[in-house]
Formats: C-alpha cells, structure tokens, sequence
C-alpha cells in the first residue's frame, strides 16, 4: 500500500510540474484535475487489490474528470456489479462506465 502512494504521489508531482493537461480532442484538464484523477485510480485500484474477488491486475481504471472506465475481465455478473459500486464508493467519482466482460 505504501509503494502504491509513493508511486501515486510521484506521478501527480509530475504531472503538477506540466501545466494544463489536455484531456482529448476540446477538453483541457487543469493541474488539480489531472491530480484528482491519478487519486481516484489509485485509491480504486488499491480498493480493488484488497478485495480477494476482485483482480486488480485483470480491471483496467481510466479516469478524466472524475469519470471512471472500467475495462478487463472478471468471472460473474455479481464481480462485474461489486467492481462498480467499488468504483462509485471512492470520493471523487462522478460516474462508472462499466465495460467489465464476464469470462465465467
């Protein structure tokens, strides 16, 4: 856990260091946006490591402006459900887009 918030906090000095960050094609995300979603990931993806049904390394996060994207893999339609509403439990998230394939 602690290597996870080094490495979060190493990746938003960094990205504090660029300015206004470009988002996609019109959308501009400031230094603090840009912060608040590498959070969010972070805080997700630990959320989703401590979980023993869930793999972190199976769930893709994406995060822009607080909108989460859930992509990979996971075994059950109860696995999918339980990695959103992990998702929108975390401070932050505005929504979940869950592309979450069962394999199972």
């Amino acid at each position: 856990m602690m290597k996870k918030l080094l490495l979060a906090t190493m990746v938003a000095a960094s990205l504090a260091a660029c300015g206004t960050m470009g988002g996609g094609p019109g959308e501009h995300r400031t230094v603090g946006q840009a912060v608040d979603d590498v959070t969010i990931g972070t805080k997700l993806k630990a959320a989703l490591a401590a979980d023993p049904e869930l793999s972190a390394l199976k769930i893709n996060v994406d995060t822009t402006q607080g909108a989460v994207r859930l992509r990979g893999e996971v075994k059950t339609f109860a696995l999918r459900k339980k990695a959103e509403e992990t998702a929108r439990r975390i401070e932050g998230v505005k929504s979940v887009n869950n592309e979450l394939i069962i394999t199972g």
